[in-house]
């Protein structure tokens, strides 16, 4: 089976083309002011390096930053309406109310709060208030906004209440694109809001990113159906990953993650993704990312979902030092470094020139740097050293020594021997380590939730085959599926055996000829 693997990273657009498992081209572009023509370029580079005549491309994956970027930069944000079904117990503290002002201000949210929801036992709090939805339906109508965030007060113990105000807000907005909380966050009010809403403002531009990613493959002459790749290392197809855009978060460090164990064959290990503005480390368990357990993060925001446990560092090829106080970073030349880097005839101090000057790796004009003191190149490549060191000790989980695994396009600062690893890796075609991941990515299906009046054997059968179901959707083979991890936890203070019951389950992309006409 052909695929490519796209990453659009804020540096470089990244490409490889596979058969089966055997790497046939790698590309690496800066990546372009116009991103997609980006996209097309890397694509038709490794399109063409196939011998004429030789079958077509299966399957396209890519992984981008656009949504990401988006949040961060408070930009192409849709205006949002948020209900909450929390009254009378949720009102102290109203929607967005932990969100930074300025992203508040770019989504200029619509909030109501109507009575409903229902209590940690699964009992309702009050009767859901219909006609305080179908108020708040026509407001949001007459304010002209399509996208709506829905949270209900534990509403992952029962949906019941989500699910009718959904309806009630399609009967008033037809057009709607509605996201409701059980289905993307866990049990906490705020954070599972929090990511409703992100993900309610970011529909719009998961449309408009599909939409011209079909383009750019119809350009490239690609007529093959194409996957966005996700925050735990898989991909979904690219029409479903449109209406959970808050899946692709991470993407690109979790396609680094995936890329470095399919080239080393370890599933169990450390990886350093350093890329040209920051570096991002990981654990491998099982061969994918660990996730995080706790609260993360995204644009100010406080969120809790599925999101890969990573310590991000401002270090990468890009990254600007001072040589006065040789200090590094935070800031970073990005895919300026062609023009800034001294190497490249810039007049900028970057990480890449004080690899190049130490002879470390061999990019651009290696006489641009002679002149740069080698007391000071040996300090810098410490202060480097540590900055690692630092972070691999932050991340482990035992005292003994791990693999660490180098991979990413800047993976050339990392040292030979680092304090904590117990060797450090370097393979063949590391700098596409994340096009190499998400072109070699399965298909995942996941749930999350809490089951009642059933047996333990039960819940978890039941809880199988919805993550089975899901993955089906997202495009996995149900003859490939298999569980990749499955936790239960009783909740003693709830009635009726009640149980939280998780279960991940990965398969093969199903190719299938109409998915092609799909992709036409």
């Amino acid at each position: 089976m052909k695929r490519i693997g796209i990453d659009v990273g804020g540096t470089n657009t990244d490409a490889v083309l596979i058969d089966g498992e055997k790497v046939v081209s790698a590309i690496k572009f800066p990546t372009t002011a116009d991103v997609m023509q980006g996209v097309v370029n890397a694509i038709g580079h490794v399109v063409s390096s196939q011998a004429p005549g030789t079958s077509p491309i299966d399957a396209v994956m890519i992984g981008t930053t656009h949504f990401t970027n988006a949040v961060v930069e408070r930009a192409r944000l849709e205006r949002i309406a948020a209900i909450r079904i929390a009254m009378p117990a949720g009102a102290s503290l109203p929607p967005m109310i932990d969100w930074p002002d300025d992203l508040r201000e770019s989504v200029d949210p619509l909030s109501f709060m109507v009575h409903g929801g229902h209590e940690y036992d699964g009992r309702p709090l009050v009767p859901l208030a219909r006609d305080e939805i179908r108020d708040a339906a026509m407001k949001i109508r007459d304010a002209g906004i399509t996208s709506v965030g829905i949270t209900a007060l534990f509403s992952p113990l029962t949906a019941e209440g989500e699910l009718e105000a959904a309806e009630i807000v399609r009967s008033v907005i037809p057009d709607a694109r509605i996201t409701l909380s059980h289905t993307l966050g866990r049990i906490g009010l705020l954070e599972r809001e929090n990511v409703t809403l992100l993900n309610a403002a970011l529909q719009g531009l998961g449309r408009k990113t599909i939409d011209a990613f079909k383009d750019a493959l119809v350009k490239a002459g690609v007529n093959a159906p194409f996957y966005l790749t996700q925050n735990d290392g898989t991909v979904v197809l690219a029409d479903v990953a449109a209406a959970n855009p808050v899946y692709s978060f991470a993407s690109g460090p979790t396609n680094s993650m995936r890329g470095a164990a399919f080239l080393t064959g370890l599933k169990e290990a450390m990886v350093i993704d350093v890329g040209g503005t920051t570096s991002d480390i990981g654990c491998l368990v099982g061969g994918f990312p660990r996730e995080a357990n706790n609260v993360v993060e995204v644009g100010g925001v406080r969120t809790l979902f599925r999101m890969p446990d990573l310590l991000p560092m401002a270090l990468g090829g890009g990254t600007i030092i001072d040589p006065e106080t040789r200090k590094i970073g935070p800031r970073s030349v990005g895919y300026r470094i062609t023009e800034k880097a001294l190497v490249f005839g810039g007049d900028t101090l970057t990480t890449t020139d004080v690899a190049v000057a130490a002879g470390l790796v061999e990019i651009g004009d290696r006489d641009r740097v002679k002149h740069l003191d080698k007391a000071m190149v040996a300090d810098l490549l410490k202060r480097i050293e540590a900055m690692v060191e630092d972070g691999v000790d932050r991340m482990k989980t035992s005292a003994e020594g791990v693999s660490l695994i180098a991979v990413g396009g800047g993976a050339f600062l990392i040292p030979e021997k680092l304090k904590g690893a117990s060797e450090v890796l370097r393979v063949e075609h590391a700098g596409v380590a994340n096009a190499l991941g998400a072109a070699m990515a399965q298909v995942s299906g996941e749930v999350d939730q809490v089951f009642s009046d059933m047996s333990r054997d039960k819940a978890i059968a039941e809880a199988d085959r919805i993550a089975r179901e899901r993955a089906i959707e997202a495009g996995a083979d149900p003859k490939s599926i298999t569980t990749l991890d499955t936790e239960d936890i009783p909740i003693a203070y709830l009635p009726g055996d009640a149980r939280r019951v998780r279960v991940r389950v990965v398969g093969d992309i199903a190719f299938m000829k109409d998915q092609k006409k799909q992709a036409s």
